[in-house]
């Protein structure tokens, strides 16, 4: 996801008033992508500027910020334009597979047809010799597909491999998947189920650290990386961490190590940070998500389309049919138009097989990853000794949320400074 659509969802998740902890904890992104980018959005779409008499900003924007915004540039306008489109033209391309598997089908079996007509045809031609033998030839054979060929066009013209091509498609919701939308499930898949780990990864890290008051140490952390040691004791990992969110680490006189993140304590009101898992899961590559009734129609038609091609073949090598075929001049496209069906249907039923085998191995390979943060977590729920010390240690650092709080502010931009004076000199009067 770009910074940008980031930090917007994460100020509509905030209820529109927000710190730059705030987003930094809710999007995922370090804090000075999360500084730059709310800044950004509150010069474009007239946000306003907090200030506590601690010092503490917040940053306040309005519900309809996104309107704001399209209405501001033209470009974001024409995407927002593209995005209704691509819709359409993606569902399309989506169902152009069912559709192709559906009209090879029907091209093969009139095919089938038209092969056993022209062969049967030609040997009643061969086997009749009297007069009427020609006239019989010529409305049968070659007439007979010269006539079939006008009106109403050549019957071989349904081999023709460039009518119906298929076009790379991505992913979408497989809850809204059709038959013909599940032949593309069938074939690719649903996607990556794993394309937004890296911002569940930090959110979930941001939501742990605020859990334990804005102080953890390095195993608290592990069950949210994937590579966490080279040697015993090495903390190395936490180093990112502390990065992204502004950390650095308090050090005992025993050299026990905790890390402080004081930024993400800073809230525009106060919030319960809470984490959807102890470690993070990475989610398991499903086959497909298409209904199994509508993936087993698909295989079914899939194994009826290529025992069709392959019977097809064996008509088209038939001695009569080739005269008939050769005489019309269509050898070389009837034998590139039967290629690509008999191709079209051996890929149509080993991509999802390969593709089967390729995701058992990486579901292994997930389950592994998942195993070992599972265990570093279980480590933290039963601490030894030495590890409870260390958590202990790091509670001595502990830090309440930092609310900058709307009652006690010393400057906004919503209103004219002399009149934030005036209404602080009176608050200073009151007794």
């Amino acid at each position: 996801m770009a910074p940008r659509t980031a930090v917007m969802e994460a100020v509509e998740k905030l209820n529109y008033r927000v710190t730059i902890g705030d987003v930094a904890a809710q999007s995922g992104l370090d804090l000075n992508t999360a500084q730059r980018e709310v800044l950004a959005l509150a010069s474009e779409t007239g946000g306003n500027i907090q200030v506590a008499e601690s010092g503490e900003i917040a940053y306040k924007f309005a519900p309809n910020f996104r309107a704001i915004l399209v209405s501001r540039s033209f470009w974001l306008q024409v995407k927002e334009w593209l995005k209704g489109v691509w819709k359409w033209v993606f569902y399309i391309i989506r169902i152009s597979f069912g559709v192709l598997l559906i009209v090879s089908i029907a091209i093969v079996v009139l095919g089938i047809i038209a092969a056993t007509i022209a062969i049967q045809s030609q040997g009643r031609s061969d086997n009749d010799r009297n007069d009427r033998r020609s006239d019989n030839r010529g409305g049968g054979g070659f007439i007979w597909l010269g006539g079939w060929g006008n009106p109403f066009g050549n019957p071989f013209i349904m081999f023709d491999p460039y009518y119906y091509e298929p076009e790379q498609v991505r992913q979408r919701d497989p809850d809204e998947i059709g038959f013909l939308e599940s032949v593309f499930s069938f074939l690719f898949g649903d996607g990556n189920p794993n394309a937004d780990l890296e911002e569940r990864r930090w959110r979930e890290i941001a939501s742990m650290i605020r859990s334990h008051n804005g102080v953890v140490i390095a195993e608290q952390i592990a069950p949210y990386l994937d590579e966490t040691s080279r040697l015993e004791g090495d903390e190395y990992f936490v180093i990112p961490v502390l990065a992204k969110f502004n950390g650095f680490p308090e050090v005992s006189d025993a050299g026990t190590l905790a890390y402080k993140f004081p930024e993400l304590q800073k809230v525009a009101s106060e919030r319960t940070a809470k984490t959807s898992h102890s470690y993070l899961q990475e989610k398991i590559w499903k086959f497909s998500q298409a209904p199994q009734g509508k993936i087993a129609l698909a295989i079914g038609l899939g194994v009826f389309y290529l025992v069709a091609s392959l019977y097809l073949g064996s008509l088209l090598g038939n001695t009569k049919l080739v005269a008939i075929i050769a005489a019309n001049n269509l050898s070389v496209f009837v034998d590139l138009s039967y290629r690509f069906l008999l191709g079209y249907a051996v890929l149509f039923l080993s991509t999802p097989l390969v593709r089967y085998f390729v995701l058992q191995y990486l579901n292994g390979s997930i389950s592994d990853r998942n195993q070992k943060r599972a265990a570093r977590a279980e480590q933290i729920q039963k601490p030894s000794s030495t590890l409870r010390q260390k958590l202990d240690f790091a509670r001595t650092f502990a830090t309440k949320q930092e609310v900058i709080d709307q009652n006690n502010l010393a400057y906004t931009t919503e209103q004219d400074l002399a009149d934030q004076e005036y209404a602080k000199m009176l608050k200073e009067q009151k007794p």
